[in-house]
């Protein structure tokens, strides 16, 4: 499949959403969700997905189709735009990457095993093992269950061997399986563009949105999910907005204090986003005003 994807980054409530749909206006292009929380079904004024009449613009894709108990890995993640990019280049569309969660873009652009977290209890049970038993004899345990792998590195390659006997021993499947099933880097031109504000007015919009959603029924949105799903420690149920509000609906928090911690917590997400993706040097950076800069680096890039 032949095409290119666009890609607009940047911390939560920079104006993401108002660009992209310029962006879409302008090239007849799809946008695809890469935020962790706008996954979810039941929270979609919580976790600011667009609005319906945002939605009815142009073709939006991975926003609010996961119940509240799933999980979503970078992993999942990463197949699912995938197809989703390749279902609208099919189209004759441009793929409009829009978010802020770093590892899932990661994932796509780059690839991902989808090796599962391996409990502490595992990690501490092999570091004794190889003080123990010496290099020869955990590698020899290694080649027992995966010979594959055991063949690609040498016996005192004691991160290696640990970790693929980690994998073993907490899943049951050898680690060269789980490299099989790796999703491939996405292998299309991605232009990233990405989003920045002030400071404080960014912590001013924060404050407006939160307002807002709460205006708009958050409340109301979160106390349903909560009956929807009875586990207080679900994936969709912690997420920044609903923890707080949630904790309050359980009588562990007075309401102005949960709007408090939420934009506290909010302010916090927003800076470690932003770290994250000024360490990427292939962002381009905007003001969130400055649509008509994306606009003008784009078109050429796309037509290019």
């Amino acid at each position: 499949m032949r095409g290119k994807v666009l890609c607009l980054l940047g911390p939560t409530g920079a104006g993401k959403s108002e660009a992209a749909l310029a962006l879409a206006d302008r090239f007849g292009g799809a946008i695809i969700n890469f935020d962790s929380r706008q996954v979810y079904r039941d929270l979609p004024i919580t976790t600011a997905q667009p609005s319906a009449e945002e939605q009815a613009r142009c073709p939006h894709l991975l926003y609010g189709f996961l119940a509240s108990g799933e999980a979503l890995s970078a992993w999942s993640y990463a197949a699912l735009a995938k197809k989703a990019i390749t279902d609208v280049l099919k189209t004759g569309g441009t793929p409009i990457l829009v978010g802020g969660t770093g590892l899932y873009l990661r994932a796509l652009l780059e690839g991902m095993s989808p090796i599962p977290a391996v409990p502490e209890d595992v990690r501490l049970s092999l570091t004794e093992a190889w003080q123990e038993r010496g290099p020869e004899e955990m590698h020899a345990r290694l080649r027992a269950v995966d010979p594959t792998y055991a063949a690609r590195i040498h016996p005192h390659d004691r991160q290696r061997v640990t970790r693929a006997l980690e994998v073993f021993t907490a899943t049951g499947k050898p680690l060269s399986e789980w490299h099989a099933d790796n999703i491939g880097a996405l292998e299309l031109p991605c232009l990233k563009m990405g989003i920045r504000m002030d400071k404080d007015a960014l912590h001013r919009r924060l404050a407006r949105r939160i307002e807002t959603m709460l205006e708009q029924g958050a409340l109301s949105e979160v106390e349903q999910a909560l009956k929807n799903c009875q586990d207080p420690d679900a994936p969709g149920l912690t997420g920044i907005g609903c923890a707080e509000l949630a904790a309050h609906l359980r009588g562990n928090m007075r309401m102005v204090d949960a709007t408090w911690t939420w934009l506290v917590n909010t302010k916090a997400y927003a800076k470690r986003q932003t770290t994250w993706f000024k360490k990427d040097a292939a962002v381009h950076w905007f003001d969130a005003a400055d649509v008509a800069g994306m606009l003008t680096l784009a078109e050429p890039w796309l037509h290019g």
